[in-house]
């Protein structure tokens, strides 16, 4: 359901509607629905397009269209109005997200709303962007390799710049200071107005939880029940944020160790010290000796992202099998490695680098950078030394349009919070810096389980039931809650 790829930052003071009421000029306007683009129709989605301001300063200026979807409820008389969705990224298109919720989903959650889904400005359908990406960068993926010393760091600086480059110089350049969370709150409270709804509900996992923190600081008073899940930090995918998928990997390696130190016909280790130690043999030795297209650096950054779903471990001590015996991936195993390593998405990547470059300002010194990644590579072994490095952000063309959105505690107290404690992506440490910033407004709810969402996805009836009562009956915990685990 998700292809994450977002995390966390430091706690911010008091509420700033950036803008303020610059959505409120939006009328409601009926919407044409019809069928969905190809490879997105289902059966029951319909789509529609809405045109909105590319620069919500200047609402009369150039426009661009924003594509929806919905899924109508099935019972009228429990109807309480709409259920807005996004996936996370950011980067991930939105328009088949209802779909891809409504088997995870309550009948009761599915009675009570509309679910709405959208693609954000810059990706999929809603006025894409490119960095005209080659195959070779796009395999390289979103996350930088890992560096074992200063030099690879200065060599990733100019991988890093020359996508830069090219983003400057592609063709949608003009868009790209506009791809920006804020600006895509905005198109959400004009999916909103177009929908003639006074208030809308909001589910969002990984990134889609920034998202939904802005949207609500912005726009408090017309956000209904707010459902955010896997939290990525107030400060939102900043340079602190990308650099804790290093502490998240950490976090989340011991429920791996344990699963294939239980399982001896795996060959890793027989306790979780021994798995550990494994880890680190098999990134060194394809450190030296690359296998079967895979090098160290992608090793590490494929275990990772397997690491996210319970439902992956088997398949990753597969493939942790295959390379420490030298054994071709077959079959599954081979797809399985092949899918969570391929990076073919050009639009994905480049709308990605638009939003975190855009949101805020990253240092732009290399040295910096370099003594970051050393001093990750000390504290978070297992990924820190990649998660530090330098990104196109370093590089970027264009400066922020606009100050970064200050998460506060001003507004209604209608926000549920959902995390697992042991989560790869988005660290409780940034789960609880975004509670902290929303004070009274929030509620959170952790799971103690590890992985990668936590509603309808981790098999925690406790954090389940508090959400799905929340999004049905809008009561929320009178105090934070926390679920102990439940067997698998």
């Amino acid at each position: 359901m998700r292809r994450n790829l977002s995390v966390a930052l430091a706690a911010a003071a008091v509420a700033t509607a950036v803008l303020p009421g610059v959505s409120a000029a939006a009328p409601p306007s009926s919407l044409d629905w019809g069928p969905c683009p190809a490879g997105v129709a289902e059966p029951g989605l319909e789509c529609s397009t809405l045109p909105v301001p590319l620069d919500h300063r200047n609402p009369g200026g150039q426009t661009i269209e924003v594509a929806i979807s919905r899924l109508l409820s099935k019972n009228p008389a429990q109807r309480r109005g709409v259920l807005l969705v996004n996936p996370g990224g950011p980067g991930l298109a939105g328009l088949h997200f209802p779909v891809d919720l409504a088997p995870l989903l309550p009948q009761s959650v599915l009675d009570t709303y509309d679910v709405i889904g959208f693609d954000p400005r810059g990706t999929g359908h809603s006025a894409p962007v490119t960095c005209d990406l080659t195959a070779e960068q796009q395999v390289a993926g979103l996350t930088p390799p890992y560096a074992h010393d200063a030099a690879d760091v200065r060599e990733q600086a100019g991988a890093a710049r020359a996508v830069a480059r090219q983003c400057a110089a592609a063709p949608t350049a003009p868009l790209l200071p506009h791809i920006t969370t804020a600006n895509t709150a905005r198109d959400m409270d004009r999916i909103r107005a177009a929908l003639g709804e006074p208030k809308t509900s909001y589910y969002g996992g990984s990134y889609g939880s920034y998202l939904g923190a802005v949207y609500t600081t912005l726009f408090p008073e017309r956000s209904d029940r707010v459902v955010l899940d896997s939290n990525v930090g107030p400060g939102g995918l900043d340079s602190t944020a990308v650099r804790r998928y290093g502490r998240g990997m950490q976090d989340r390696f011991p429920d791996f160790a344990a699963f294939a130190a239980a399982r001896p016909q795996y060959g890793l280790g027989i306790t979780p010290e021994q798995v550990t130690a494994k880890y680190f043999d098999l990134a060194a030795r394809l450190d030296r000796t690359p296998e079967q297209g895979f090098d160290g650096s992608q090793f590490r950054k494929l275990t990772f992202g397997l690491l996210y779903l319970n439902s992956r471990l088997p398949a990753l001590a597969e493939i942790w099998q295959a390379f420490d015996t030298s054994t071709p991936l077959t079959g599954p195993t081979r797809d399985t490695a092949a899918r969570a390593a391929a990076q073919d998405d050009d639009n994905m990547f480049s709308s990605h680098f638009a939003v975190i470059c855009g949101d805020s300002r990253w240092s732009r010194s290399v040295p910096a950078y370099q003594w970051d990644v050393a001093l990750d590579r000390v504290r978070h072994p297992m990924l820190g030394a990649a998660t530090a490095n330098v990104r196109p952000c370093a590089f970027w063309p264009f400066d922020p349009v606009e100050p970064k959105v200050r998460i506060g505690d001003r507004g209604p107290s209608n926000v549920l919070m959902v995390q697992n404690l042991r989560d790869p992506g988005t660290p409780l440490v940034g789960a609880r810096e975004l509670r902290w910033a929303f004070g009274d407004r929030a509620r959170m709810v952790t799971a103690d389980q590890g992985g990668h969402g936590a509603y309808r996805t981790g098999g925690n009836t406790c954090a389940d039931n508090a959400v799905t009562a929340f999004l049905t009956t809008g009561q929320r915990p009178a105090h934070d809650l926390a679920c102990a685990a439940e067997p698998a």
